[in-house]
């Protein structure tokens, strides 16, 4: 038996002119929650329903357990799916929503009784079985559809940004509440989503997508600490792009020269002397101190703003022309137009190609 529940081997799907899908590789382990991020219109939809087999891809294959079903109708891969606008049938109750899918499949009655309430179960809300859909709460509602999806226990789950449709506080209540269930029952899920703040705290591994490619796949910490491109780097959280070049390589570092300072990052293949490329480390790495302090990796620069955001400050710091933000928790405060010096710890700064291309494959 392999390791993987779902695989993508290199997928393409074009609508017309436009190729939705480039090449996409993508393997699933069983048991993991797998979440497909990206921005609209970057493909990740278009890949979840080359999984359910809404979409055919024009080249390619996809395989569930194994089996190549790249051909085979959705009612026939095993699947459950969970939508963002929760599309339960208002005349129907909830136990009669968590049934209709037992129904079409035809199932004994007796049996269908009890694999409703063992799926309303999981949810808490077994005893919400006679109330209508008008009758619950947003949160409530996206429980039931969980539940529907779940009740003929499907081999995979499928979240289609099923949480864009509710409110803040219950996202993020909701989210927890996903995953705790899709750990319970080991199932293995996909979920896509435009919010990075859910990946992030959702995931087993997050497979960032952009243009139809897959950019990076990894761990959330991976994703957000080691960005493979600058896409993935700049669309998880915040990020510092310092314009840079290869000035040598020491010690297994790699000395940038920024203007007429040198910084050393941690090396990285297929480098060489002369090269352009991109310093990277997030605003909150960055340790900033007066001017006169003298300390290696720095770069020396004037406050141009400041923003004051409660538990922090936000500075921008222009350094030779360059701005540079600094996200801090210090109690010592600086002054626009003071001279400063920034501070980039080795580990925390890593080297970005200024790339377009789909780096996986």
């Amino acid at each position: 038996m392999s390791d993987w529940m779902i695989e993508l081997v290199d997928i393409t799907k074009r609508y017309g002119d436009l190729v939705a899908n480039d090449h996409v590789t993508l393997r699933i382990l069983r048991g993991e929650l797998m979440t497909l991020l990206g921005p609209s219109g970057c493909g990740k939809t278009t890949a979840l329903r080359c999984i359910t087999g809404q979409n055919i891809p024009d080249d390619g294959r996809v395989l569930i357990d194994g089996k190549d079903v790249t051909d085979v109708p959705t009612h026939r891969r095993d699947l459950g799916m969970v939508f963002q606008n929760f599309a339960l049938f208002p005349h129907m109750t909830v136990s009669e929503n968590v049934e209709f899918p037992l129904m079409i499949r035809r199932m004994n009655k007796d049996e269908r009784a009890g694999m409703v309430m063992e799926a309303l179960k999981l949810i808490h809300l077994e005893g919400y079985a006679k109330h209508y859909p008008r009758q619950l709460s947003g949160g409530q509602q996206q429980r039931v559809g969980l539940a529907r999806a779940l009740v003929y226990r499907p081999k995979v789950l499928l979240l289609d940004e099923p949480l864009s449709n509710l409110d803040a506080k219950l996202r993020e209540e909701m989210r927890f509440e996903i995953r705790d269930l899709q750990k319970r029952l080991g199932i293995t899920a996909v979920y896509v989503t435009h919010d990075q703040e859910e990946a992030l705290a959702l995931s087993d591994r997050v497979a960032v997508m952009n243009k139809g490619c897959v950019q990076q796949v990894g761990t959330p910490a991976e994703i957000y600490g080691q960005p493979a491109t600058k896409f993935v780097a700049d669309f998880i959280g915040l990020s510092d792009f310092i314009p840079a070049k290869v000035a040598a390589f020491e010690d297994n570092s790699v000395v940038l020269a920024v203007n007429s300072e040198r910084i050393r990052v941690p090396a990285v293949n297929g480098l060489q002397v002369g090269f352009d490329v991109l310093l990277f480390i997030r605003p909150n790495d960055v340790q900033i101190r007066p001017a006169q302090a003298q300390e290696d990796n720095t770069l020396t620069g004037a406050i141009d703003k400041s923003t004051y955001l409660g538990d922090k400050f936000d500075y921008r710091v222009d350094v030779h022309g360059i701005e540079v933000r600094v996200q801090t928790h210090g109690a010592e405060r600086f002054e626009i137009g003071e001279q400063v010096s920034l501070h980039f710890p080795y580990q925390r700064c890593s080297v970005i190609l200024d790339t377009e291309v789909c780096p996986v494959r």
